[in-house]
């Protein structure tokens, strides 16, 4: 009788275990702490008088919707090559970029964020060879509906000031190598 309740006792930690694993794949710890805390601070705002008034909150973005559907998200880093950046420049331009569209994806599409966490957040960094060029393929990203984002180095170091150095985008990997599909790898 005593080998039965240690037997069930390991089963029923186990399945605890088990349970706590799948809530936790599903909904990681510090995003719910970190939601919780964001909402409390944006549902309400002191204005100059003092008064509370809600803020706006933009609106979610169309790539979420994609995150029901499509199981396969990947972010893409477009890197100029024009401006001959260094190995580390790059390495903390692409840095910048990654953690600005994450910054905005949090908020405006957290499905989507989320759908690309559980594909291990895989990332290709990739180079074009102007401004230009990447400003035509920001505008084919947003024709997509595929959030981006452009990081503009502060020019402290290697490169002029307000020089747009890298672009982020994510989306369904199809629906990004549309975009991106014929760029060489960096």
């Amino acid at each position: 009788m005593m080998g039965l309740g240690w037997v069930g006792a390991i089963l029923v930690g186990a399945g605890w275990l088990a349970l706590g694993y799948c809530f936790g794949a599903r909904y990681p710890p510090a995003r719910i702490v970190l939601s919780a805390r964001l909402a409390k601070k944006t549902a309400l705002a002191n204005d100059a008088n003092g008064n509370k008034k809600k803020k706006k909150n933009k609106d979610p973005l169309e790539i979420d919707n994609l995150a029901d559907i499509l199981q396969d998200f990947k972010m893409v880093l477009v890197v100029r090559n024009d401006l001959k950046m260094g190995k580390g420049k790059i390495a903390a331009q692409c840095s910048h970029a990654t953690l600005g569209l994450y910054k905005k994806l949090l908020h405006r599409a957290p499905k989507a964020l989320n759908r690309w966490e559980m594909c291990a957040q895989p990332k290709v960094v990739v180079k074009i060879e102007s401004e230009e060029d990447m400003l035509v393929l920001q505008e084919r990203a947003k024709s997509l509906k595929l959030p981006t984002h452009i990081t503009i180095d502060a020019g402290r170091t290697q490169i002029a000031p307000n020089s747009r150095t890298v672009m982020a985008i994510l989306g369904p990997i199809e629906v990004v190598d549309d975009v991106t599909g014929g760029l060489k790898l960096l």
